[in-house]
């Protein structure tokens, strides 16, 4: 195939993935640069016209949080999660399934793709359970704040296998039909192993894991997950970036072979970064 892009890439990196599924999560500061979504857009098209099968989870929280503001609603936020009772669930629901969700698979559809937006309510996508935090050991109610425990894996390779790219709000559902806010990176990390993918590429708004915050030059290009385990006991990796790590710890440990933090505040990032050579982000894998 031709190469499409306005710069240059070697298409070889991306045919040893042809017929091989990646996940995406999508979020962050990307969502707000108009030539970021662009240039998002035209990876994920070049990728899908190469063969790649791609599965989308994305985020939304400025967005919950700007619709709440408008309504006069406040939030209140435990160790990164978004307490979440009845009203606020109604918000996050409505703005994630619908505004958000609907924008990002139209305009996928626009660039010639078949995109398809679902919540993880549909055919039951993503069953979970309700969530606790914890501070100082309290156990903290967070309200309907989820985790998922399984993944309607029929339902996505059935799209998969009709050419079409699943773009899933992440919205989970109990047995008893209790709808949950989910963290989508913990999504992404869940449909990412259930699936067994080849690679869960994580657009982050920072450029990827550092020996030293305060220093750039410290960037970790490559890592395994018992390195990010030790770097968390020595804290070296603290704060927020630790339930991201341990996300990426848990999507390699159930089935995905790599994980990508990717810097999506550059253009092109998702092709250069994930399946490109001097790559400018952090790549995990298994082993010690």
């Amino acid at each position: 195939m031709e190469n499409a892009l306005n710069f240059d890439f070697n298409t070889s990196n991306i045919n040893k993935y042809k017929g091989n599924t990646i996940v995406i999560k999508f979020g962050g500061s990307i969502m707000r640069s108009e030539e970021g979504k662009d240039a998002f857009f035209k990876d994920v098209a070049y990728l899908k016209k190469n063969g790649v099968n791609i599965v989308i989870v994305h985020g939304g929280g400025p967005n919950i949080s700007n619709m709440l503001d408008k309504i006069g609603c406040t939030t209140e936020f435990i160790n990164g999660q978004r307490v979440t009772d009845g009203h606020t669930m109604e918000i996050v629901e409505m703005t994630l399934c619908g505004s958000v969700n609907k924008e990002l698979s139209g305009t996928l559809s626009s660039y010639s793709l078949n995109a398809l937006g679902v919540s993880g309510r549909d055919c039951s996508l993503l069953k979970a359970k309700k969530k606790y935090s914890y501070v100082n050991g309290e156990k903290i109610d967070l309200g309907l704040v989820g985790e998922v425990e399984s993944v309607n894996t029929e339902f996505l390779n059935m799209l998969i296998d009709k050419d079409i790219i699943p773009v899933i709000a992440p919205i989970g559902v109990d047995n008893e039909g209790n709808i949950y806010n989910i963290n989508a990176d913990y999504v992404a990390g869940a449909v990412s192993s259930a699936l067994k993918a080849e690679k869960l590429v994580l657009m982050t708004d920072i450029e990827g894991v550092y020996l030293d915050i305060n220093d750039k030059s410290s960037l970790i290009k490559e890592i395994t997950t018992s390195e990010i385990k030790d770097y968390i006991k020595s804290g070296v990796i603290q704060g927020g970036m630790i339930p991201k790590m341990e996300c990426c710890i848990a999507a390699i440990e159930n089935g995905t072979n790599t994980v990508h933090l990717v810097d999506g505040r550059r253009e092109h990032s998702l092709l250069t970064d994930a399946f490109g050579e001097g790559y400018t982000s952090t790549s995990i894998k298994g082993g010690n």
